[in-house]
């Protein structure tokens, strides 16, 4: 199941992302006096009370033109109240009421969604009387806060949060498949495709699929959730609010599935963009496959694919563990490749080696490469064991664990992906101190 979501709204500079950061407790958003300093999506995990939910800051288009920027505020309002689960709309007590903040009441009022005014910048007591004139706006809920330094933020999340279910919510145990790339490269064709018939629109334009929509495959009986998303732009081009939405989609599509498989075009090869789409795949820690659609427009040779797939990984370098398939939504060369793969990929995700097995195998590894000195201290790595799955979580247990230098991580984990074959798999390490070391 995926996160409720709370979408922050308002007009620029009252504090959006600086809330935003109070809330997931870490420094993510830009944070700057100037006006409309947040132009790309914001996006986070984010609990409060046991309850938790994904954190978006809609402070993200600017437009050049005062007359334009006020249609996208609006815009950004109305389109949140569409998407999210919770509104947070915050405004400026030293500004006091804003033409743009009646219109963003307005639409908001029209919403059944739970909506919560926050009055941002009441630094004390004092400052709260500010906060009166904005019952004016016609919402029954209005908080004073600071969200630079916290002041009263516990009990507007309260009210932000009240309808969210704080239990755990059945978990469908089916494998999840989301589709992601640019617009255009054949991800509504690789759907229509896997489930035999066109239920997804498919044209030339890109960026026609504008939502994220669930579909049930059923291979050899089993089924099989397919998320098909849309087209991630590139930052600078995310000039629609429509579009700005649809890269939100894509991201919870990302976080709720078990496998991603992230299209390429081939003729237009691997792209800036898509190094971004796979890396927040990996930081999600989502299994991964890279597919290179219309392979069959492709003039080639048998080195073709090699060349291909070895340039492909010369640009991603540590990535290089995901497979590289080269399939056509038109031929449907090798497509339901793609489902077996998943399939396979979530399998390793799943899976908890056992602690007597990894460390027989990877320890002599490690004995034969040993790690290098560090400040005239010898390193030695004593034990390892497994702590998590989905995603695989490592623990390695050493006598200076700050030490371990990047490089001879990278060894471990080449070592590792090649003793437990975890291909398509990000794994993650954690190094502990232990004291005793091993015989």
């Amino acid at each position: 199941m995926s996160l409720h979501l709370i979408a922050i709204v308002g007009r620029p500079n009252v504090g959006k992302s600086t809330l935003f950061n109070r809330i997931i407790e870490r420094r993510e958003a830009i944070v700057e006096s100037q006006p409309g300093v947040t132009r790309d999506r914001h996006y986070a995990k984010a609990e409060w009370a046991g309850k938790h939910f994904m954190l978006i800051d809609t402070g993200g288009i600017v437009p050049n033109s005062e007359e334009v920027f006020d249609v996208v505020i609006k815009e950004q309002a109305f389109l949140a109240v569409e998407e999210a689960d919770a509104i947070i709309f915050v405004c400026d007590a030293r500004d006091g009421i804003t033409e743009t903040d009646k219109e963003i009441a307005h639409i908001l009022r029209r919403s059944t969604k739970p909506i919560t005014v926050v009055i941002n910048k009441c630094d004390n007591s004092k400052l709260d009387e500010l906060s009166y004139e904005f019952y004016e706006l016609g919402f029954e809920n209005v908080f004073a806060i600071s969200a630079l330094s916290g002041r009263n933020t516990g009990d507007f999340l309260d009210h932000a949060t009240e309808t969210f279910d704080g239990t755990e919510e059945v978990e469908d145990e089916r494998l999840k498949i989301a589709l992601v790339g640019r617009p255009n490269v054949g991800k509504s064709s690789l759907t229509n495709v896997l489930l035999g018939k066109n239920r997804a629109i498919v044209t030339d334009i890109p960026g026609t699929t504008r939502d994220s929509t669930d579909s049930v495959v059923k291979y050899y009986g089993e089924e099989i959730i397919l998320i098909d998303t849309a087209g991630l732009r590139r930052k600078s081009h995310v000039v629609e609010t429509v579009e700005y939405y649809s890269t939100i989609r894509t991201t919870r599509a990302i976080e709720r599935s078990d496998v991603v498989i992230v299209v390429l075009d081939a003729e237009r090869g691997l792209e800036h963009q898509d190094k971004r789409i796979i890396t927040q795949v990996i930081d999600a820690r989502k299994g991964i496959i890279i597919a290179v659609n219309k392979w069959d427009l492709i003039e080639k040779d048998e080195k073709t694919a090699e060349n291909f797939r070895d340039k492909i990984y010369e640009e991603l370098r540590t990535y290089d563990y995901a497979p590289v398939v080269f399939i056509s939504a038109v031929t449907k060369q090798r497509t339901t490749k793609l489902i077996e793969m998943s399939k396979e990929i979530q399998e390793k995700r799943a899976t908890r080696i056992r602690t007597a097995t990894l460390n027989e195998k990877l320890l002599q590894h490690l004995d034969n490469t040993p790690p290098p000195a560090v400040r005239g201290r010898d390193l030695r790595i004593n034990f390892v064991t497994q702590v998590k799955s989905e995603p695989p979580v490592f623990a390695f247990f050493c006598n200076y664990p700050e030490d371990i230098p990047d490089s001879y991580k990278r060894f471990i984990e080449r070592s590792l992906r090649k003793e437990f074959d975890l291909v398509g798999v990000p794994i993650s390490f954690i190094f502990r101190k232990k004291n005793k070391e091993r015989d």
